[in-house]
C-alpha cells in the first residue's frame, strides 16, 4: 500500500512538473527578461497581454512554463494557436494571421539560463535573419524554429547547442539557406529530430556525411533541399534511424542503396523525385516499414507483388507515376493499411475482390486511372470491407459508370467523397443525408440527372459541394439547405436547376463560394444573396435575371474576389465595383460612366452592355493606388471620344480589347508602352498611323485594327518588332503603298487580314515564310489558357466561306490569309502553295493575272478558296480536285475557260461559283461536246478543248452570212426587176402597219 502512495505522489510531482506553473513564483531577473523580450515583438492580436510588469507572476503568463521545484523558466512556447480548418470564415483566418508573432528576436534570451525548450514556430519574422546569439543557450535541448518566416544563412552558431535533442529549422519558405557545409552539426550526439525542409542545401554537399554521423538520429525530414544524389562512397549506418524524409528534391535513379540497409526505419517518403523504372524490390527488405511514400515520381512497371507482403505497412502512396496493369489480388494482403494512394497512374479495372480484406482502410484514393467498372460494384467490395472505417474516398475521373446506390450512405464516417469526371448516371441517392461526418462533396462533371434531394433530414457537416456539370433539373426547395448550415462553398453550375425561395428567405449558411451559373434565379435579382456576409466568389451568370441590380448588392461585401453576373438582362448603372480579382458583366444592360474599380482588380469584362461617355474619367483620374489591372474587355459598348493619352500608370494591362465602340482620333503613343500580348481596337473610328511605340510590343500575339480609318503604307516595324505574332488583322483601313517584304518575317503569323485596303503592287513571294501557316498551328490556347482559366479572352471576325463568322474558341486552331478588295496587280505566286495548313484563301476583288498556280491543289486543309473579280485566265488546275476539306469555292468573273474538273468536290458547288467565266461541263449547265477535252495548264496558246466544235461554229456563221447574202441581196443587186418588185412589197406591208410609219 505504502509503494502505491509513494506511486500517487510521484504521479502528482511530475505532473505539476510538466504544466510548470503550480504553487511557485518566477524570479525577478527571469521575468525582466521576457518583458525585454516582449518590448521587440509586435503582437497584433494582443496574444502576450498577461505580460506586463503589473501580470503578477510570470510563471502564469501565455507560453511559459516553470519548473515546479526550482520555479525558473524551463519552456517558451509562444506558437500560435492551431491553423484553422480549409473552409474557415475569413474571420477566422484573419484571427489566425493576426494571431502571429512579428518583430525581432531580443537577446534577452540569454538570461533565461534554464530554458530547455523553446518554440517560436509558425510566427513571422519577416525573413530575418535567425540570430546568432540563440548558440549561446547551451541549456537547450528543444528548439522549433519551422514556419516562422526566417531568411538568410544558417548561423553556425547554433552548433554549441550541444544537448539539442530536437532541431526543427524547416518550413521557412526555401528563405534559408546553408552557405558552406553542415559540419556546425557535427557535435551533436543527442539530436534524435532534425528537420531542415526547404532550406537550400544545394552547396552542402556533405549532407549524407555529416547526419550519417549523428549517432541518435531517429528522425531526419529533408524534404525540398535541392539535394542531388551523393557521388561519395561512404558506408551509411543510420544506427536509430527510424523516419526518413527526402521527399521533393532532385534525386535521380537507382534509389540509393544505403536506404535499403536500414533495417529500422518505419517511415520512408521519396515523393516528388526523379526515380524511374521498376520499383526496387529490395524496398520489401524493410520488413517493419509503416510508411511509404514514392509518389510523383516516374516509376513506369506494372504494380509489384511483392509490394504488398508488407503486413505491417499503414500508408502507401504511389500517387503521380506511371505504374500500369491491374491492381493485383495480393493488394488485399495489407492487412494494416490505413492510407492507400494509387491515384494519378494508369492502371486498369476492375478492382479485385480481395479488397474486402482492407478491414483497416480509411483513405482510398484512386483516382485518375482507368478503373472502367460501375460505381455500385465498387461500393459492395468497400461496404464489406471498411464500410465502419472508411473516412475519405476518391475515384474521380477513372471511367466509371452506373448508377449512385443508397448503400453509400451507409459509410458511417465518411468525411471526403470524390466521384467527379465520370460517367456516373441517375439520382444522387437521398441515403447522402446519413452521412453525418460528410465534409466535403464532389460528383460533378457526371450524367447524374433528375432533382435535388427535397429534404437532407439530418443535420450535416458539408462544407464543401460540387454538383456542377450534370444534368440535373427540377425545382429545389428551401429544404435541400435547411440542414447545411456549415456548408461554405457550393458549386453547382452548368444544371438545369431552378431556385425561387421566399422574398423573405435567410440561408442557414453563409457561404465563400456560390456558383449557380445555368441555374434560373431569376426574373427578379436574388435578395438572400445579401446574407452571404462572407461571400468571395459568386457567379450566378445566364441565371435569367432581368432586373435592375439593387443598390445594395455593390456594398454588401468587401470580400467579394472573383463576380460573374454575365448574361443575363441586369440594368442600372455601376457607381463603383468593388471586387478585388475577376469581375465579368459581359452581355447585360449596364449603362453609364465606367465604374471605377478597386486598384488589386485583375481581369475585367465589361463587353456587350451599354456603358458609354469617354474613356477619359476611368482611365486618368485613377486615385485608388497603383492599380494591377492585367486584361480589360471593353468591346461593343457605346464609348466615345478619343483614346486618352494617360495609359502609363496601367503598366500591368496585358489584354486590353476596344472593339465595337465609338472611338476617334489617333492611338496614343503611351498605349504602345504597356508590353501588351493582345490588342484590339477593332470597329472605331480612328485615324492616323498606328504609332511607332507598339514596336516595342515584342510579345504581342494579336493585333487588331481593322474596320477603323487608318491611313498611310503597312508599318514595316510590325515584321521587325513583333515576332510572336499570331493574328494581325488591318481590315477595311485606308492602307495604301506595297505589302512590306518584312511582314514575311513573322513565322508565328497564322491569320493574316489585309482585306479592304488600297494596297497595290504584287503579293510578295517570300509569304512562303510564313511558317506556322505551313506546319500545323501551334498550341496558342495554351498561352491564352494561362491568362484567364476557362475563358476565352480573344475572338476575331473572319471573312470565311464566303461570309463574316466570329471565332473564339477554336480560334489557335485557324489559319487564314485574305487579301481581298485591294489593288494587286501580278501573278498569284505560286509560293502561296508552300502554306499546307491554310484553311481559307481569299484574293478576291484584286487585279491579278495568270493562271491558278497549279499546285495550288496541295493546300490539303482548305477549306475556303475566292480568288474571284480578278483577271485569271487559263483553266481550272486538276489538282483543286484534291481539296477534299473545300466547301466554300468562289473562281467567279474572270477569264478561265475550259472544263471543270470533275470530283465530288467541284461539282458540289453552284453555278455561282463559276459564273462570270467561259467555263462548261458540272455544275454548269453549258456542255463542253461529246469530244472535248481539258486543255493543257499553263501555256499561252488557244486551248484545244472542244476546238472541232468550236471551228465549226466559226464555219457555220461564214456560210449563213454568204448564203443570206448572195440568196437575197446578191439578185437586187443584178436584176432591176426583181428590186422595183421587192420595194413594191415592202411599201405595201409598210401601209398596213401605221406604228411602223
Amino acid at each position: 500500500m505504502s509503494f502505491m502512495v509513494f506511486i500517487a505522489i510521484v504521479a502528482v510531482v511530475g505532473i505539476s512538473y510538466c504544466e510548470g506553473n503550480s504553487g511557485v513564483s518566477c524570479f525577478e531577473s527571469e521575468k525582466r527578461a521576457l518583458l525585454n523580450f516582449k518590448r521587440d515583438i509586435i503582437d497584433p492580436s494582443n496574444r502576450l497581454s498577461s505580460w506586463s510588469e503589473n501580470g503578477g507572476d510570470c510563471c502564469k503568463w501565455l507560453g511559459v512554463y516553470c519548473n515546479n521545484p526550482t520555479g525558473h523558466v524551463y519552456k517558451l512556447d509562444l506558437r500560435p494557436p492551431a491553423t484553422p480548418p480549409v473552409y474557415a470564415s475569413d474571420a477566422e483566418f484573419g484571427v489566425y494571421w493576426r494571431s502571429m508573432l512579428r518583430g525581432k528576436i531580443n537577446p534577452s534570451l540569454m538570461s533565461l539560463n534554464h530554458l530547455v525548450h523553446l518554440d517560436l514556430s509558425h510566427n513571422n519574422f519577416g525573413r530575418t535573419l535567425i540570430p546568432g546569439f540563440l548558440g549561446s543557450m547551451e541549456s537547450l535541448t528543444y528548439l522549433d524554429l519551422s514556419g516562422a518566416n526566417f531568411g538568410g544563412a544558417i548561423p553556425h552558431q547554433l552548433g554549441n547547442l550541444y544537448k539539442l535533442q530536437h532541431l526543427d529549422l524547416g518550413d521557412n519558405s526555401n528563405q534559408l539557406f546553408e552557405a558552406k557545409n553542415l559540419q556546425w552539426l557535427s557535435g551533436f550526439s543527442s539530436l534524435e529530430f532534425l528537420d531542415l525542409s526547404e532550406v537550400d542545401l544545394s552547396k552542402a554537399t556533405d549532407w549524407l556525411e555529416v547526419t550519417n554521423r549523428l549517432p541518435s538520429l531517429k528522425e531526419l525530414h529533408l524534404s525540398a533541399c535541392f539535394l542531388d544524389n551523393d557521388p561519395s562512397s561512404i558506408m551509411v549506418n543510420y544506427s536509430s534511424l527510424c523516419i526518413l524524409d527526402l521527399s521533393n528534391n532532385f534525386l535521380s535513379p537507382p534509389v540509393p542503396a544505403w536506404i535499403f540497409s536500414l533495417g529500422s526505419l518505419v517511415s520512408i517518403d521519396l515523393s516528388g523525385n526523379a526515380f524511374e523504372g521498376v520499383i526496387p524490390s529490395s524496398f520489401q527488405n524493410i520488413s517493419s516499414l509503416k510508411f511509404l511514400d514514392l509518389s510523383s515520381n516516374s516509376f513506369n512497371s506494372s504494380l509489384p507483388v511483392w509490394l504488398f507482403s508488407l503486413k505491417h505497412l499503414e500508408f502507401l502512396s504511389l500517387r503521380g507515376n506511371f505504374l500500369q496493369g491491374k491492381i493485383p489480388d495480393s493488394s488485399g494482403n495489407l492487412s494494416s493499411i490505413r492510407t492507400l494512394d494509387l491515384s494519378g497512374n494508369l492502371l486498369e479495372g476492375p478492382l479485385p475482390i480481395s479488397l474486402e480484406n482492407l478491414f483497416t482502410l480509411g483513405k482510398l484514393d484512386l483516382s485518375n486511372n482507368n478503373l472502367n467498372q460501375e460505381i455500385s460494384e465498387i461500393l459492395k467490395v468497400l461496404f464489406r470491407c471498411c464500410a465502419d472505417e472508411l473516412e475519405s474516398m476518391n475515384l474521380a475521373n477513372s471511367n466509371l459508370s452506373g448508377h449512385l446506390t443508397d448503400q453509400l450512405g451507409q459509410f458511417k464516417k465518411l468525411s471526403y467523397i470524390s466521384l467527379s469526371q465520370n460517367s456516373i448516371s441517375g439520382f444522387i441517392p437521398i441515403s447522402i443525408g446519413n452521412l453525418s461526418s460528410l465534409q466535403y462533396l464532389d460528383v460533378s462533371d457526371n450524367h447524374l440527372d433528375g432533382n435535388l434531394p427535397q429534404n437532407l433530414e439530418n443535420p450535416m457537416n458539408l462544407e464543401y459541394v460540387n454538383i456542377a456539370y450534370n444534368l440535373l433539373e427540377g425545382v429545389v426547395s428551401e429544404g435541400f439547405f435547411s440542414n447545411l448550415k456549415r456548408l461554405r462553398v457550393f458549386r453547382a453550375s452548368q444544371n438545369k436547376l431552378k431556385f425561387e425561395p421566399n422574398s423573405n428567405w435567410i440561408p442557414p449558411f453563409e457561404c465563400q463560394t456560390i456558383e449557380l451559373s445555368y441555374w434560373f434565379l431569376g426574373p427578379k435579382f436574388p435578395t438572400w444573396i445579401q446574407f452571404q456576409k462572407d461571400l468571395s466568389t459568386l457567379d450566378i451568370s445566364s441565371a435569367g435575371i432581368s432586373d435592375v441590380v439593387p443598390s445594395w448588392f455593390w456594398n454588401f461585401t468587401s470580400k467579394m474576389v472573383s463576380l460573374n453576373i454575365s448574361h443575363n438582362q441586369l440594368e442600372g448603372e455601376i457607381p463603383f465595383l468593388p471586387v478585388h480579382k475577376l469581375a465579368d458583366l459581359r452581355s447585360n444592360r449596364f449603362s453609364g460612366p465606367l465604374p471605377r474599380i478597386l486598384p488589386d482588380m485583375a481581369t475585367l469584362f465589361f463587353t456587350n452592355n451599354s456603358f458609354s461617355g469617354s474613356l477619359s474619367s476611368f482611365l486618368c483620374d485613377y486615385r485608388l493606388g497603383k492599380p494591377k489591372l492585367f486584361l480589360l474587355q471593353l468591346e461593343s459598348n457605346l464609348l466615345s471620344g478619343e483614346i486618352p493619352d494617360c495609359w502609363k500608370q496601367w503598366q500591368g494591362i496585358r489584354v486590353l480589347n476596344m472593339a465595337n465602340n465609338n472611338l476617334t482620333g489617333r492611338i496614343p503613343d503611351s498605349l504602345g508602352y504597356l508590353g501588351f500580348m493582345f490588342l484590339n481596337l477593332r470597329n472605331n473610328k480612328l485615324s492616323g498611323e498606328p504609332p511607332l511605340t507598339l514596336a516595342d510590343n515584342s510579345q504581342l500575339f494579336m493585333l487588331d485594327i481593322g474596320e477603323n480609318q487608318f491611313t498611310g503604307n503597312i508599318p514595316k516595324w510590325i515584321g521587325k518588332s513583333l515576332p510572336n505574332l499570331v493574328i494581325l488583322s488591318l481590315r477595311s483601313n485606308s492602307f495604301n503603298g506595297h505589302i512590306p517584304d518584312e511582314l514575311c518575317e513573322l513565322s508565328s503569323l497564322q491569320i493574316l487580314d489585309l482585306g479592304v485596303n488600297n494596297l497595290s503592287g504584287e503579293i510578295p513571294k517570300c509569304f512562303k515564310n510564313l511558317t506556322a501557316m505551313a506546319t500545323k498551328p501551334n498550341g496558342t490556347d495554351d498561352v491564352i489558357d494561362y491568362f484567364v482559366e476557362g475563358e476565352f479572352i480573344r475572338n476575331e471576325l473572319l471573312v470565311m466561306k464566303g461570309r463574316v463568322r466570329e471565332y473564339s474558341t477554336i480560334l489557335s486552331l485557324v489559319t487564314t490569309m485574305d487579301l481581298s478588295s485591294n489593288n494587286l496587280i501580278g501573278n498569284i505566286p505560286k509560293e502561296v502553295t508552300n502554306l499546307e495548313s491554310l484553311q481559307s484563301l481569299n484574293l478576291s476583288g484584286n487585279s491579278l493575272g495568270g493562271n491558278i498556280p497549279d499546285h495550288l491543289g496541295s493546300l490539303k486543309m482548305l477549306e475556303s478558296l475566292d480568288v474571284s473579280r480578278n483577271h485569271l485566265s487559263g483553266s481550272i488546275p486538276e489538282s483543286l480536285s484534291n481539296l477534299n476539306f473545300l466547301s466554300h469555292l468562289n473562281l467567279s468573273y474572270n477569264d478561265l475557260k475550259g472544263r471543270i474538273p470533275s470530283s465530288t468536290q467541284l461539282q458540289s458547288f453552284d453555278e455561282y461559283s463559276y459564273i462570270g467565266n467561259q467555263l462548261c461541263g458540272p455544275p454548269i449547265n453549258e456542255s463542253c461536246g461529246i469530244k472535248g477535252g481539258t486543255p493543257p495548264p499553263n501555256h499561252g496558246k488557244e486551248e484545244s478543248e472542244g476546238w472541232v466544235e468550236k471551228h465549226m461554229i466559226y464555219f457555220s456563221v461564214v456560210m449563213g452570212f454568204l448564203v443570206g447574202f448572195w440568196g437575197v441581196v446578191a439578185p437586187l443587186l443584178f436584176s432591176k426587176s426583181w428590186a422595183l418588185a421587192y420595194y413594191a412589197k415592202v411599201a405595201a406591208i409598210g401601209g398596213k402597219c401605221p406604228s411602223c410609219a
